[in-house]
């Protein structure tokens, strides 16, 4: 089977690496915790010291970094990794980054004879776990395609969004709705349970309403309301407060670069801000909720 290299072991790096095992690949992985590695070792993959080595005779590279600078780091400075990979080996950076940082890393991948798409995912750990993310990809067709199998072993849902930089703008597009809506429910939701009702019953009513939502259906950020979500642990194992708010960032950039108006979006980022710097960063995005909680006992 295809030899595949993993870098970028984290909540959604994990388990798509655990998928492409589970799907026969010969996987080897690095990350710089080393327990992360630990994990996935004991389900068959193999480990590397450095990301180099991990890409060393790798026909794929998978990449779930943090941010737009490690991607770059890695692709674009890392001597050692530029070596590694040969004419004919695939990228598939599935972090969330700007989309100019993208093309830019798909243009100097190309003069090298390496092919590089970015594919940022939807779904978040639930669905990193289960295989069906969304995967939403920018690049060439043929890229497009010889990425299809890889990406079907860890998703449900393929899309090619378009050209290269294509999949990170689609991405961003959506988070910036995903955060308006997280905090609309939560806000929705407070304000039920501070005129009597129950959180459980007003998700119900709500879910079967015009308000319904993705939020509402698969991540409530009410604890109690719903099992196997952050919010009833701790708001803890998700999708990061500090994560969200960098995506914010990258769309209102974008906005700004395309003269988008987008004042829902401006607001969803000043709130998770805010949530960020009274000490939330690390918890799960739905934690927005106790904000609202948080209002209502300053005031």
């Amino acid at each position: 089977m295809m030899k595949i290299a993993f870098i970028g072991l984290g909540n959604m790096g994990g388990p798509m690496a655990a998928n492409l095992l589970k799907a026969g690949f010969e996987v080897q992985v690095f990350d710089l915790l080393s327990e992360n590695v630990e994990r996935l070792t004991a389900q068959g993959a193999t480990s590397a010291d450095t990301a180099a080595k991990a890409a060393e005779g790798a026909e794929v590279v998978v990449s779930m970094l943090p941010a737009g600078r490690h991607v770059k780091s890695l692709y674009l400075e890392d001597e050692a990794m530029l070596n590694a990979l040969k004419p004919g080996t695939l990228v598939i950076d599935s972090s969330t980054i700007d989309a100019q940082t993208a093309r830019t890393l798909a243009a100097e991948l190309t003069t090298k004879g390496i092919d590089f798409i970015d594919a940022p995912v939807s779904g978040g750990v639930a669905g990193a776990q289960t295989g069906t993310l969304t995967f939403i990809v920018g690049g060439e067709q043929a890229q497009f395609e010889k990425a299809s199998p890889v990406l079907s072993a860890m998703g449900k849902n393929i899309f090619h969004a378009g050209g290269h930089g294509a999949g990170q703008v689609a991405k961003i597009c959506n988070n910036m709705l995903l955060a308006v809506l997280m905090a609309g429910t939560s806000e929705a939701l407070r304000m039920g349970i501070n005129n009597g009702l129950d959180a459980t019953v007003l998700s119900q009513i709500m879910q079967q309403s015009s308000g319904a939502n993705w939020t509402l259906d698969k991540y409530n950020p009410c604890p109690g309301v719903m099992e196997n979500v952050p919010a009833s642990n701790g708001y803890q194992g998700g999708f990061l407060v500090d994560l969200m708010r960098k995506d914010l960032g990258l769309a209102l950039d974008t906005a700004i670069q395309s003269n988008s108006p987008t004042p829902m979006g401006s607001l969803a980022q000043s709130l998770y801000s805010l949530h960020s710097l009274k000490g939330n960063g690390s918890k799960d995005f739905s934690s927005i909720f106790t904000m609202f909680e948080q209002i209502e006992k300053d005031s």
